[in-house]
């Protein structure tokens, strides 16, 4: 797990009915793999697993695994605010098959440094486990003494840090293993900052380019052709944009999950202009790219 470099945190699609579309999704993953991705996020925020009830996510963990954990390695994001629960789930996760487990702090039940470390602790107890530290989300930093605590624990890989450069770069000093989790950074904290890899959400769109990024020397041209694209994806909270997009390539229904809704039609055909110029050769079924018009997409309050 800790020789990783790039792991996709790959998107759900959906039915009509609002049921996973396992047929999509398996599609999804092919192509993945076909591009070099070595690992893959199930249900974690771009994944939609705060959307999920538990049993689609560990059938979608046990799905993957069942059909794919001979290609690839398989984290399961089974942490929660709550630490019964998160316990819990990952023991689910590990139960079907999942190779690690995607582990957060406790989100709007916001509680002290120990309190995080007990947390974490009795998730990491089961098997293999990534931190995952992203305040944005989670209103609450995950201070790098208690990132320094937990890595003695002999089932912690290392952290999905996305907090930027500064903070990889002292993470890195510390011996720790670091997967950026913003697309934005991810090549100069692997080529500069000694960061594994990338846990990415452009990876869905263009993961033949991110292979080259994360696996190849260091290319900032070809990082900075990919600007606007990082750009586009996040002008709304992830994951609209890459749901949209994956919409728009034809690789997913257009079916949104309330609260998220499709980004609007002049979004859309900016998408369209981006994906061109980074060269549709170089993007996701971009054969079938095209603007969509605002009826096509169905938005579900119950699934």
């Amino acid at each position: 797990m800790q020789k990783l470099r790039l792991m996709t945190a790959i998107k759900t699609p959906y039915n009509l009915d609002g049921s996973v579309d396992l047929e999509a999704f398996d599609a999804h993953v092919e192509h993945q793999l076909a591009n070099g991705v070595e690992a893959f996020i199930i249900g974690g925020t771009t994944g939609e697993g705060h959307l999920f009830n538990w049993t689609e996510h560990i059938m979608l963990i046990a799905h993957t695994k069942h059909k794919f954990g001979d290609r690839c390695f398989v984290v399961g994001n089974t942490g929660s605010n709550c630490t019964g629960e998160s316990v819990s789930h990952t023991g689910h996760g590990f139960a079907v098959g999942m190779d690690a487990a995607l582990l957060i702090n406790p989100y709007y039940g916001k509680t002290s440094g120990e309190g995080v470390k007990r947390h974490i602790r009795a998730g990491m107890d089961l098997g293999p486990t990534i931190l995952y530290n992203v305040p944005g989300r989670t209103g609450q930093d995950i201070e790098p003494s208690v990132v320094h605590d937990l890595a003695s624990h002999p089932h912690f890989c290392g952290v999905k840090e996305c907090m930027g450069p500064d903070r990889i770069k002292l993470l890195v000093d510390l011996g720790i293993k670091v997967w950026s989790g913003n697309d934005d950074d991810m090549h100069y904290c692997r080529h500069a900052l000694g960061a594994q890899g990338s846990i990415s959400v452009a990876s869905n769109i263009v993961p033949g380019l991110y292979n080259k990024l994360l696996f190849q020397s260091r290319n900032d041209a070809l990082n900075d052709s990919l600007g606007e694209l990082f750009s586009w994806l996040f002008k709304e909270p992830n994951p609209i944009g890459v749901n949209t997009m994956l919409m728009q390539l034809g690789m997913a229904q257009p079916v949104f999950r309330l609260p998220y809704v499709p980004l609007d039609k002049a979004m859309r055909e900016e998408g369209v202009r981006i994906l061109n110029e980074i060269g549709l050769e170089n993007v996701v079924n971009g054969d079938k790219l095209q603007v969509m018009p605002d009826e096509d997409f169905v938005v579900l309050s119950q699934y």
